[in-house]
């Protein structure tokens, strides 16, 4: 019953609780206060639960979302650091040069000192180096003016160069320094000694004149490198009259220098054993430590002082010499021979073998002599074809001197990228390299290089392949090699600061295919042996890194396209501004710089590239086919016509932002001169032409610049035996007023405006109408390729490549024999040399051109 009370009461209405009693309701409303402020507790408890979970949950996600722009903010600053470091990260594979040094004791002795007039050294990085300086007494001036060391145009010598040279064993040259001709030559003895043997040098002087002066004098110096471990001293003692150097390298061991004087009378000898505070400057060491001497007949003479071990006037706190110089002044005719005996080996009291001196030398020199005229002879044929013997003579200079003016450096290059904000060192490698010239281009340039290893290969493939795998272990991660390679002090002494950074945006013609399609196609007999087949496989790699950097950096907008980088858009100086990278420099391109460009020759040298790299690939077992495309899809002829051909023209052309109408001019003065301001004070310096431009200019075919650029469909054999822009081209080349000269092809059309015009206020005319011999040679090569196809345009093309042919090879060596030179370019109006000289590198192609081998 109490259950159904309380039942009861609890379905009663509100109306009724108010009819129960006082006491009851006080204890309700206690519990119901109760209740609430329970409710309430709990409410707020968990209101601040949810809080608090929310604001964790808020802050976690800030926390991972700082972390993450931080790890943004490091990747960003990481991958920036990446890009910075790719410009001097060597390419990741194995090296090419597997065999240097003293691996290859054969080669490992040699001229390899192409700056300087006779100098050896070995191919070790820190070589140990030796030299010749002389001079007549009577002509020593100011400042050293009258020592001949370097080789250097301001000497004005009346000719030099090596007339026998295998690039191996031995080498002979003459030097005519009127009124002396000074012959210097060497024979290598490696026999079965260590440290690649031992060798003979000799320095003969005669007087060709009728002139006064009587005496020369000679030095002789042994300079260390800046990094070469090892020592070396003076000696001269009753027993050994004659003086000498000793010396022990880590490179060489235990070594004698030895001084034999062969013919004539010494009227003095002297010495200097110093510290030379670098290697670029001995000539100048040499003279700021000249004093003069009396004997005892009262004679006086210049010489040096013996011992002086201090380094720029003051003690040192090495006492060790690093350069020692042997003078010896002697009344002419006079001949010095000077051995190398390596002394390492050995032990004590057993005979050491040395090097022939006197007529010992004479014979041996002689045999070396035979041999090379007879391989001459054998390689090129040129006898067999009919040339007299002074042509010959010619020809065998024209090739000594380039194999005579390989190279060995060490060192690295400056270089930038869009990357790093200032120039930074490549890694330090070794460099085994021709030369262009001795005198003015001494260091290793990457697309002559493709051109002098044309002229190598023919005789020797081992060096040439040597040459490619040093280059290409040049190659970084990126598949970019420097284009000019400024490695060690000596080389970096002669090359202006503004040149000297190298920039991975800039290319320069890739020439080394043009080398391996000639060793593909000539020399694959050859490439099957002794190894080279492995070379090849290592290269492979390098290769398709190489192209692809091409195919990839120099990319057009337009597919099929493509610009030489690095020229530059803002310059004012420049009447049009230079693309260094084509190697072409001030050949007009379109006036005004652009992205949207297209070069013509860059396209051809792709193309070349792809070809070379189909052909490479199928020989060694790889996937051609991309490269076959490629090259099928860059020589279609139809393609090219539509992107280079100018239809009003029917030249092949550069395409861009273009305006003949600009010119150099002297811009006005900031501010008005008063009349007769310059009256006894210096005069107004006017300020340097800049260009200006008369009409502002379009994007259309640059049709005005026939020339060499023009040519390049044919350079490079890319158009149909058929097609009517081949016929149209071998008439423009053969054309007078155009390309014509009776001494080869000019550079620039005489029609065109920019035709010997000069570059800047102080640049003359480069690529702008002189006559360049490796472009010539090309068009040589291209015709005869083109009269062997039977087609419309055969007979042409025969008949322009003897004319063409003939007339290089007449004025090349007319001028060789009128100025003793061979020379960087030569005149289009008279034939005669300009530029630099001697100028050995691709200049000396006219040897192929005699042999008609390409």
């Amino acid at each position: 019953m109490a259950r159904n009370a309380g039942g009861s009461n609890n379905n009663t209405p509100k109306s009724n609780e108010s009819s129960t009693s006082p006491a009851g309701s006080a204890a309700a409303s206690a519990a119901a206060a109760a209740a609430s402020a329970k409710h309430k507790r709990s409410t707020s408890k968990s209101r601040t639960f949810s809080f608090n979970l929310s604001s964790k949950l808020i802050l976690d996600k800030w926390k991972t979302l700082i972390g993450c722009v931080c790890l943004a903010i490091a990747s960003y600053f990481g991958y920036l650091g990446y890009l910075e470091t790719r410009v001097n990260t060597p390419y990741d594979n194995q090296k090419m040069v597997l065999r240097t040094g003293l691996d290859d004791p054969e080669r490992y002795w040699g001229s390899y000192r192409p700056q300087t007039y006779f100098g050896m050294k070995t191919r070790d990085p820190h070589s140990l180096v030796m030299g010749l300086m002389w001079y007549t007494p009577s002509n020593l001036g100011p400042g050293g003016h009258g020592i001949r060391h370097w080789c250097d145009l301001g000497d004005n010598l009346d000719g030099y160069g090596w007339t026998h040279h295998d690039g191996r064993s031995f080498g002979m040259q003459e030097i005519h320094d009127l009124p002396f001709e000074i012959k210097t030559s060497f024979v290598k003895y490696s026999s079965d000694k260590q440290y690649g043997g031992d060798w003979t040098a000799r320095i003969s002087v005669r007087n060709t004149t009728r002139a006064w002066d009587r005496s020369i004098s000679l030095i002789w110096y042994v300079a260390l490198d800046e990094r070469t471990n090892g020592h070396i001293k003076y000696v001269s003692d009753d027993k050994s009259p004659e003086p000498g150097v000793y010396g022990e390298t880590q490179g060489l061991g235990e070594f004698q220098v030895r001084f034999h004087a062969v013919k004539g009378r010494i009227l003095h000898k002297s010495y200097l054993s110093t510290v030379a505070p670098s290697l670029s400057l001995l000539k100048e060491t040499i003279f700021s430590h000249f004093r003069a001497f009396a004997n005892k007949n009262g004679n006086r003479f210049i010489g040096l002082p013996g011992e002086i071990v201090s380094q720029n006037g003051l003690p040192t706190t090495n006492p060790e010499p690093n350069f020692i110089a042997i003078q010896i002044t002697a009344e002419v005719d006079f001949t010095l021979d000077i051995t190398y005996q390596s002394t390492s080996g050995f032990s004590l009291g057993e005979s050491i073998p040395k090097p022939p001196t006197g007529r010992a030398y004479t014979d041996s020199l002689q045999t070396k002599i035979n041999e090379f005229e007879t391989r001459f002879e054998d390689t090129f044929q040129l006898s067999a074809k009919g040339y007299a013997t002074d042509e010959i003579r010619f020809a065998r200079n024209s090739f000594s001197n380039m194999i005579g003016s390989i190279g060995y450096f060490y060192g690295a290059s400056r270089v930038q990228s869009v990357h790093t904000q200032n120039p930074v060192p490549y890694w330090k490698a070794p460099l085994y390299t021709a030369v262009p010239s001795r005198s003015f281009f001494p260091r290793g340039f990457l697309w002559d290089e493709g051109f002098h290893g044309l002229l190598i290969s023919s005789w020797d493939v081992d060096i040439e392949l040597d040459i490619i795998c040093h280059w290409f272990d040049l190659l970084n991660v990126e598949g970019w090699i420097p284009r000019e390679q400024i490695l060690g002090i000596e080389a970096l002494a002669k090359v202006p600061e503004e040149f000297v950074t190298q920039r991975n945006s800039n290319a320069n013609p890739p020439t080394f295919f043009l080398t391996l399609r000639k060793l593909l196609s000539q020399h694959k007999e050859q490439l099957s042996h002794k190894g080279r087949f492995a070379t090849l496989e290592r290269l492979y790699p390098r290769l398709q890194a190489w192209f692809n950097w091409y195919n990839t950096t120099q990319r057009g907008e337009i597919l099929g396209t493509y610009l030489w980088r690095g020229r530059n858009e803002t310059t004012l100086r420049e009447l049009n501004p230079k693309s260094l990278s084509s190697g072409l420099d001030d050949y007009p391109r379109a006036s005004h710089p652009t992205d949207r460009e297209r070069h013509v020759d860059l396209r051809c040298w792709i193309a070349l590239a792809a070809s070379v790299m189909a052909e490479l690939s199928t020989l060694l077992g790889k996937d051609d086919v991309k490269y076959y495309e490629t090259a099928s899809y860059l020589t279609d002829n139809e393609l090219l016509n539509k992107l280079h051909l100018d239809p009003y023209s029917e030249h092949y052309t550069d395409w861009g932002l273009h305006t003949d109408s600009v010119l150099l001019k002297h811009p006005p003065p900031l501010t008005a001169q008063r009349p007769g301001a310059h009256r006894g004070g210096a005069p107004h310096q006017q300020p340097e032409k800049r260009r200006y431009t008369l009409t502002p200019p379009d994007y259309k075919f640059v049709d005005t610049m026939f020339g060499y650029v023009s040519l390049f469909p044919l350079l490079l054999e890319q158009l149909d035996h058929d097609s009517p822009s081949l016929g149209k081209l071998l008439v423009d080349m053969r054309d007078p007023e155009l390309l014509w000269t009776n001494y080869g092809l000019r550079s620039l059309s005489k029609n065109s405006p920019m035709y010997m015009k000069r570059n800047t206020e102080h640049d003359p005319p480069y690529w702008r109408g002189p006559i360049w011999i490796n472009i010539n040679y090309l068009a040589v090569k291209a015709l005869r390729h083109y009269g062997k196809i039977n087609g419309p345009h055969a007979e042409t093309a025969r008949k322009i490549y003897g004319e063409l042919r003939d007339n290089l090879i007449k004025n090349i060596f007319r001028q060789y024999q009128r100025t003793g030179y061979i020379w960087e370019q030569y005149d289009d109006t008279t034939g005669e040399g300009k530029g630099c000289n001697p100028f050995t590198g691709w200049s000396s192609l006219v040897v192929l051109l005699m042999a008609e081998q390409f």
